[in-house]
């Protein structure tokens, strides 16, 4: 418009009356353009218009600020923020919110200096990166700080993830484990940052003193390590990005949920893995999901293994009252290696005790402090030289029920504990399912005792040795024997006539 008003003005001299009546503007519009020095198109007031989120900008913009004093994952995404509004009364849009999100995070940045980075781009099968998260979730009714494993394909961006008490060894050889099975096979590279549980000594450059163990478990799976530089997290951005991906997505959803135990909420985790491979779609290949580029990517992966024994071991002196020692907690071992050196295999969920290379006990692994896990199948041969030790004996205070039924039926009487310990004595040579229907049997019949318990004993044991099929041969039997015993009756009646008398 502006041009046509200086052409018709001072090419064609066209009065301002006309110009006016031909383009519908006032003449003091058309003189005051006229007048201007340059041909520029003109700039107006930005419009001002009211958005249905600006009641609830000054909020918006306190939970900005406050986040930024958090760490970062504890930072709310906008989709958080979106739903906070929302139960608080916005009745708007999520785009509205997320608009606002970007605009206030992009004046807070407008003068911060920014990194630039490079792409990279994988091949199949060529590399997988691994990297740990620290989470918080309510599990048995406390919030507990958990590690989480990152384990993510970097061709495929197929991820996966498994939680633990902490970040130790064994965990990080279960996490590896877990995740090649769930993932369908191994690549040819794993790509870690300098974490200590792989990493003795970072050297100069890309050298590095490699923790024993963690060689042994690259040589198990065949796959190669690789070590990202100091502080250069960008070189492993993949993983870096699921962990915040994941924080805002599966993990708030997790943290509303009051978890039973670690395992319920690993199984969780394995399904919503799954679920968003499906749902999310690939960065380089919008019409691919990550799903279907895993099942592109799996048959350019190695073959799985069994799974490496990654346990991890170390010699622990058994005390006098038979336990060792492990993360301040007390297990048992049998008492004949009392004061003995054994070696303390641990595991994820258990540990493992060991001597002369044969497993002598297990138990349930716990991450509480200050625990006492006992088997009081460890302290028989030890009661049996000391029977007065049964009755304020902690080990067995954890004997099944009816046992300790029996128990205490025995020990109203004289000599009583000498014959509970002859019942758990029989508990290694009969086996404890044997010894508790034995045990409940007597119970059952009102006047127990240890010799009705071992007579119900051998009588079960009897049944077992008869109960088997009988001698199969090739010979048939055409008419069955009866059992007949009233036959007996009429023997004795006929010797007794021939000797004259009637008894």
């Amino acid at each position: 418009m502006l041009a046509k008003i200086r052409r018709m003005h001072f090419r064609d001299g066209v009065p301002l009356r006309d110009i006016a009546r031909q383009t519908g503007l006032s003449r003091n519009t058309i003189r005051r353009w006229l007048r201007e020095p340059s041909a520029s198109e003109p700039k107006f007031a930005r419009r001002v218009s009211n958005s249905v989120v600006d009641p609830w900008s000054e909020q918006l913009r306190l939970w900005l600020v406050a986040d930024t004093r958090r760490t970062r994952r504890e930072r709310r995404s906008a989709t958080q923020m979106y739903e906070d509004l929302r139960a608080a009364g916005y009745d708007g849009s999520y785009d509205r919110v997320s608009a606002f999100v970007r605009n206030w995070k992009k004046e807070r940045d407008s003068g911060a200096q920014r990194g630039a980075f490079i792409p990279l781009a994988f091949e199949y099968g060529e590399a997988f990166q691994f990297d740990w998260s620290c989470e918080y979730v309510f599990i048995g009714g406390l919030r507990r700080r958990v590690e989480v494993a990152h384990m993510k394909l970097a061709a495929s961006r197929a991820f996966w993830l498994v939680a633990y008490p902490t970040q130790s060894h064994e965990m990080l050889f279960d996490a590896h484990a877990r995740a090649f099975v769930a993932l369908g096979g191994i690549p040819r590279r794993g790509i870690y940052d300098n974490m200590k549980t792989a990493v003795d000594k970072v050297g100069p450059g890309k050298e590095r003193a490699i923790n024993a163990r963690f060689h042994a478990m690259c040589g198990h799976y065949l796959f190669e390590p690789e070590f990202c530089n100091r502080a250069a997290g960008w070189e492993k951005g993949i993983v870096e990005k699921n962990v915040q991906d994941r924080r805002r997505q599966i993990w708030h959803d997790a943290i509303g949920i009051r978890w039973e135990s670690l395992e319920v909420l690993n199984i969780w985790l394995a399904e919503r893995c799954q679920q968003a491979w499906k749902q999310l779609r690939h960065p380089q290949w919008p019409e691919l999901s990550v799903e279907d580029a895993l099942a592109d990517e799996r048959p350019r992966l190695m073959q799985v293994p069994k799974p490496f024994d990654g346990y991890i071991e170390k010699p622990v002196r058994v005390s006098p009252t038979s336990l060792v020692h492990l993360d301040r907690n007390r297990y048992s071992v049998p008492t004949e290696y009392a004061h003995h050196i054994v070696s303390l295999r641990s595991y994820p969920t258990y540990i493992s005790l060991v001597a002369d290379g044969v497993e002598i006990a297990r138990h349930p692994r716990s991450f509480d402090r200050y625990q006492t896990f006992y088997d009081w199948r460890h302290y028989i041969a030890l009661v049996e030289r000391k029977p007065g030790a049964l009755r304020n004996g902690a080990p067995f205070l954890t004997m099944p029920e009816p046992m300790l039924r029996l128990q205490r039926h025995l020990l109203r009487q004289t000599g009583g504990d000498r014959v509970m310990v002859q019942v758990l004595a029989a508990t290694p040579v009969h086996g404890l399912e044997a010894v508790l229907v034995a045990v409940e049997l007597a119970l059952e019949s009102g006047r127990p005792s240890g010799d009705h318990v071992l007579n119900i004993l051998a009588r079960l044991k009897s049944q077992s040795v008869h109960s088997g099929d009988g001698v199969r041969t090739a010979i048939t039997l055409k008419v069955e024997p009866l059992a007949d015993v009233y036959r007996y009756e009429r023997l004795r009646v006929t010797r007794d006539q021939e000797d004259g008398h009637v008894e």
